[in-house]
């Protein structure tokens, strides 16, 4: 998940890179695109090292999570199912797994063990709470979005102050 992050936030790995992020992110409705695109990027860099080091307990997980729920809302859910399409099916599989690290844990080498948090961060509690934190950024991420068409809008009355000239009154 770094590395894809990294694609987008950096060029890296044959990425896209900011400025190509950026106009996706304003295509797909989130607008600005520089200020999304910059947020999805560095989450997913963030999240990737934050689970691949073992570190912060359900927190990295949370954050992909919200990541995912947001990119297969916006991008991949009228693809269908299977990747092969575009569909969510490997998001869906980012999401478990990201699931499965925040329910239980990252192990003895973490480096939640080796700082001695791994017994805090497991409070269930806590671990319920971060994950509802991430479903509801993304829930407010979604609601942000602006799908309308842009440029200006089409009259549609005729009057005082519309383009439209009014039709001529019948005789």
């Amino acid at each position: 998940m770094a590395a894809h992050g990294a694609q987008k936030a950096l060029g890296w790995f044959e990425g896209p890179g900011p400025e190509k992020a950026a106009g996706m992110m304003h295509g797909l409705g989130f607008r600005p695109g520089e200020t999304y695109a910059k947020l999805a990027s560095w989450n997913e860099i963030a999240s990737g090292v934050l689970i691949a080091a073992g570190l912060g307990g359900p927190i990295g997980p949370s954050m992909l999570i919200s990541n995912m729920i947001v990119a297969q809302t916006s991008v991949h859910w009228p693809n269908g199912f299977f990747a092969q399409k575009g569909g969510i099916e490997l998001g869906v599989l980012y999401s478990a797994a990201a699931l499965a690290f925040a329910a239980t844990d990252y192990g003895g080498v973490s480096m939640d063990a080796v700082f001695g948090l791994r017994e805090k961060l497991r409070d269930p509690f806590f671990t319920a709470l971060v994950l509802a934190g991430g479903v509801a950024g993304a829930v407010l991420i979604l609601n942000s979005r602006d799908t309308s068409p842009e440029g200006p809008a089409t009259p549609t009355f005729r009057g005082k102050n519309s383009p439209i000239p009014d039709e001529p009154a019948a005789n």
